[in-house]
């Protein structure tokens, strides 16, 4: 086994004396530091490059930190003046899961770069922390690369924004391809106009 076999081992092991004590140090670290910031390197490197990363110019990190939680609904009071089937307050889900929510953030802050793919890397009680992976669509190393400068397409920009990296699609419902997920594609507007639409052959 390679050296990142070991460490992918060694993650999936959380409850580890060493993984615990590791993990709250950096939890710890993490605390103190600004929500948003650069990291110098990926704290999961095994992780990183299985999701894209590599070690080269162009790439980037950006660390972030994420209120855990549901989405209470702002209601004056708690009255929502409705039928009781919308009366409640606080148990209520955003659509978008909390690594979606991370990505559309960072790449809102960082206009320019392409937000190739984001990682789980540490929670507490309050916050849950993720480590995204950028690309620099301008840089030469990135558009010589066969194998990313897809990225650089005036398609991709503010792709998390829009549901196409792999948290969007999975919010979206698209990670599967069995029974039970016809209705997700191409998405579950789509569907549901096509199937309540009306068309009736013209009388010639």
């Amino acid at each position: 086994m390679g050296a990142y076999k070991y460490l992918q081992e060694l993650w999936k092991k959380k409850q580890s004396d060493v993984m615990r004590y590791l993990l709250r140090m950096r939890c710890w670290e993490y605390r103190q530091l600004p929500v948003l910031h650069r990291a110098t390197r990926p704290s999961r490197p095994e992780k990183a490059h299985r999701l894209g990363y590599k070690a080269k110019q162009g790439y980037v990190i950006y660390r972030i930190r994420i209120r855990r939680g549901g989405r209470k609904r702002n209601t004056p009071g708690g009255r929502v003046n409705g039928k009781p089937k919308n009366q409640g307050i606080t148990g209520l889900k955003f659509k978008q899961n909390l690594r979606a929510i991370a990505e559309g953030r960072v790449g809102k802050r960082l206009g320019s770069l392409r937000v190739l793919n984001t990682y789980w890397v540490n929670q507490d009680a309050t916050f849950k922390y993720y480590e995204t992976i950028l690309v620099d669509p301008f840089h030469k190393a990135i558009r010589n690369d066969p194998h990313i400068n897809w990225i650089a397409s005036s398609k991709m920009k503010h792709r998390e924004l829009r549901g196409l990296t792999s948290a969007g699609r999975r919010y979206r419902g698209l990670q599967g391809k069995t029974y039970g997920f016809k209705a997700n594609r191409p998405s579950r507007r789509r569907t549901w106009k096509r199937n309540n639409t009306l068309s009736l052959r013209r009388y010639r």
